[in-house]
């Protein structure tokens, strides 16, 4: 009984410290993104994701901050490289979490990112996919700010293009920060980002 007692002991304090240091290594590389040292932090997120096999959100985050960079490369090259790298990691994030709304977002991010920058060649091959992606993830997660707002930002983006009027996905955005107001991520490590980039959004709404 004695030896079983010590044997838990070091298991649930192997446990204890496992939790302490991924969540080190999180808070760790949430203040390098922050700080906008974003290679960094996508190194660091993603040497997480080595170490925690069951767990989609370090390949996540590490995908993030390679895709949120590359809407501002103009580099086809640089571009390619980091979109291809967060492809990895989206399709690591999802054979860990498959149907998850979040990571449905970050792979129509990714295909919005190669449309933002040659619109003439990825859009009519990857926008197809993006409105079946958060048609997808909407069917999920009907109540997900993310979904709705990412969704939103996409339309009026289309709506913008083509000259159509972007009130009805201004309508969406309020929706949005409304969800924002009541949802509650799982942990303190789980997507909870967009709330500031659907305010700043309702402004140009309201001009």
């Amino acid at each position: 009984m004695k030896k079983l007692i010590i044997i838990t002991v070091l298991l649930v304090s192997g446990f204890v410290q496992s939790q302490t240091n991924y969540e080190k290594g999180m808070q760790k590389a949430f203040q390098l993104w922050g700080s906008g040292q974003s290679v960094e932090a996508s190194n660091l997120f993603e040497r997480i994701a080595k170490a925690e096999h069951d767990n989609w959100l370090p390949p996540y985050y590490a995908a993030q901050v390679l895709i949120t960079n590359s809407f501002s490369e103009k580099n086809k090259e640089k571009l390619t490289v980091q979109l291809n790298k967060a492809q990895d990691l989206i399709n690591d994030a999802t054979a860990i979490s498959k149907d998850n709304p979040e990571i449905l977002v970050m792979q129509a991010l990714l295909h919005t990112a190669w449309v933002a920058y040659d619109g003439a060649t990825y859009g009519m091959t990857l926008s197809p996919k993006v409105v079946e992606l958060y048609a997808k993830a909407k069917a999920i997660a009907p109540e997900n700010p993310r979904v709705v707002y990412c969704e939103a930002e996409w339309n009026i983006g289309g709506a913008k293009f083509f000259g159509q009027d972007t009130t009805p996905f201004c309508k969406d955005l309020e929706k949005a920060l409304d969800l924002f107001a009541k949802f509650k991520p799982e942990s303190s490590f789980h997507p909870n980002w967009g709330k500031d980039r659907v305010e700043m959004l309702l402004k140009s709404c309201d001009k």
